[in-house]
């Protein structure tokens, strides 16, 4: 390299341009040691990817998309055996000794990790993480030009206040500032190769779409080829030059973003397709304000507020402050908003997890506001809840047939009883009867929330709330759960509150929509109202931040974004 394109290396200006692809893949091949024996993870992966350009490698959990690429970086555990070539203009990275691998790390390739707040160390500063990349690799450097440098790549990934963030640790930022953070590291050597592994799944819809306008923006820049792993496919449709497509470890479908998008051949592509909520495609629910006023409502708010009180340094604040809101038996109402503003706090106020402070909340006619617990034991056998996580709210210790049929035994029902129940419900959500004596982990992630379902309706509630239950699940996956849901409330016709962030399922599921932000609720109506004719400049926002899996009309909605955003400025 000469010393003008050092130069510009150095100082974050684009690489020098180079003859060739940034990065060539040819037959790699992944295997684990596992019980004794080698089982594949991913199986003759072979692409080039071009500099400037985006590749989005999709395909569901145990696909071999992730595995697949940090072999190329040599970050995959001692049991792994790879196999194939992976070289970075030019460079043979697999197998090479570590050596070479950690100067390629960083300078010649990077990565932006799913989850920020694992993948930065949390005892040291962000502005010291970022430096000591630098000082590491730019020998010469003296820690003051580091520290500039550092500031200066914050600002370039748009850091609100790159100077405070520089002296902050990771806990004292947000998700998306965080992920901010780790982009300005990954970018600090200026990388040929970016691999950004599910780099907006844990953001909001408003922070995924201000970091993939960064994410497109900065590899214009720097002309860095993108290697984008997700499940998004509206994320693929935003950011995407080119698709591969992996299923248990093959690829199984690699061409044109539009291509893949308007002509996929292979059955599993059409099929993952298929099964993508799209915002605008729900089916119109006529009447749904009609239906909204007549009967009792199952569940009411009236101006609640919910306080949360101090906690050692952290000072007491209203997390939800006048919310109102009626569910009548057999609707569903999606309630939405960015995290932090209040959706699972009044969700958990809701089956008696939090007191309330002020207002009216009741549920099947049954005042909560200072409920007895004897009465407050009473009401919440007509309340029911599906978890975010499954794993996590399964006791791992129980076959899934004891956990559907603890709420019956809490309840008081005989064990002739709870047999039936676990039987009627495992039929319910159509998983087979013998999965009563599976453990969790046992089950894969779609399987545990259909439990989690079954038991939220052991008792069979007049009010659900579903909080996020699809949000961890494959594309897939979470259709065949929405569907079952979808199902199972139309015959049981209990009321939902369905607290998520993603508007093309409330658009798939819910009757009426409700948007909260900063603890207030700011419009709710029918969904043809909120998605269609939205009138609050935050709901606006939120709807035109929603990427859409269609590559030309993802390209129309992400231009009316940026007039939006320009307008209300």
């Amino acid at each position: 390299m000469s010393e003008r394109a050092r130069g510009r290396r150095q100082t974050g200006a684009p690489a020098a341009p180079f003859e060739g692809p940034a990065l060539s893949v040819s037959g790699l091949s992944v295997e684990f040691w596992v019980g004794g024996q080698w089982a594949a993870a991913a199986k003759h992966v072979t692409y080039d990817l071009m500099p400037g350009k985006v590749l989005a490698i999709v395909g569901e959990s145990g696909s071999g998309k992730s595995t697949s690429s940090m072999a190329i970086m040599g970050l995959l555990p001692k049991n792994a055996r790879i196999s194939g070539s992976a070289k970075l203009a030019g460079r043979e990275l697999v197998n090479a000794p570590v050596e070479v691998l950690r100067k390629v790390r960083g300078e010649g390739i990077a990565a932006i990790f799913q989850e920020p707040m694992t993948a930065l160390n949390p005892v040291y500063t962000i502005g010291f993480q970022i430096s000591e990349t630098l000082l590491t690799h730019r020998h010469g450097m003296t820690r003051k030009q580091a520290r500039e440098r550092a500031i200066e790549l914050l600002g370039l990934v748009e850091m609100p206040d790159p100077e405070k963030a520089y002296n902050s640790y990771p806990h004292q930022l947000s998700g998306g500032q965080r992920q901010r953070a780790m982009i300005a590291q990954s970018i600090s050597l200026d990388p040929r190769v970016l691999i950004a592994d599910e780099p907006t799944t844990a953001l909001d819809v408003t922070v995924q779409a201000e970091i993939l306008d960064l994410l497109r923006n900065l590899h214009q820049k720097l002309d860095s080829a993108i290697i984008l792993i997700t499940h998004d496919m509206g994320v693929v449709a935003d950011m995407a030059d080119d698709v591969m497509v992996m299923k248990d470890g093959d690829v199984v479908e690699h061409g044109p973003v539009g291509q893949i998008f308007g002509k996929a051949e292979h059955p599993y592509t059409r099929a993952l397709m298929a099964s993508v909520p799209h915002l605008g495609l729900g089916e119109a629910g006529a009447d749904a304000a009609a239906r909204h006023e007549a009967g009792t409502a199952a569940l009411v708010l009236d101006k609640l507020c919910i306080d949360y009180p101090k906690r050692g340094r952290v000072p007491a604040f209203r997390a939800v402050s006048d919310a109102s809101l009626t569910i009548q038996p057999g609707e569903v109402l999606g309630l939405v908003g960015e995290s932090g503003s209040g959706k699972t706090t009044i969700a958990r106020a809701i089956v008696g997890l939090i007191p309330v402070a002020e207002g009216a909340l009741r549920v099947a006619g049954q005042d909560m506001v200072g409920v007895d617990p004897k009465e407050l034991k009473a009401v919440r056998r007509k309340l029911g809840i599906v978890f975010q996580d499954p794993g996590s709210s399964l006791n791992p210790r129980w076959p899934v047939g004891e956990s559907i049929g603890e709420p019956l035994q809490l309840a008081g029902h005989d064990k002739a009883d709870i047999a039936t129940r676990v039987t009627d419900l495992l039929d319910l959500v159509e998983l087979p009867r013998d999965f009563r004596n599976r453990y969790p982990h046992e089950l894969s992630g779609g399987q545990r929330q259909r439990i989690g379902i079954a038991r939220a309706l052991a008792l069979d509630p007049t009010v659900l709330v579903a909080d996020e239950p699809t949000s961890a699940l494959d594309v897939s996956v979470q259709a065949r759960v929405l569907e079952l849901l979808q199902n199972i409330q139309k015959e049981k016709q209990f009321a939902t509150l369905f607290v998520t962030h993603d508007l093309a399922v409330v658009d798939l599921l819910a009757d009426r929509i409700a948007v909260m932000q900063h603890g207030k609720i700011v419009e709710q109506g029918t969904k043809e109202q909120i998605l269609r004719n939205p009138q609050d400049p935050y709901t606006q926002r939120l709807i035109a931040a929603v990427p859409v899996p269609d590559p030309a009309e993802q390209r129309v909605r992400r231009e009316a974004r940026a007039a939006l955003l320009a307008a209300q400025e």
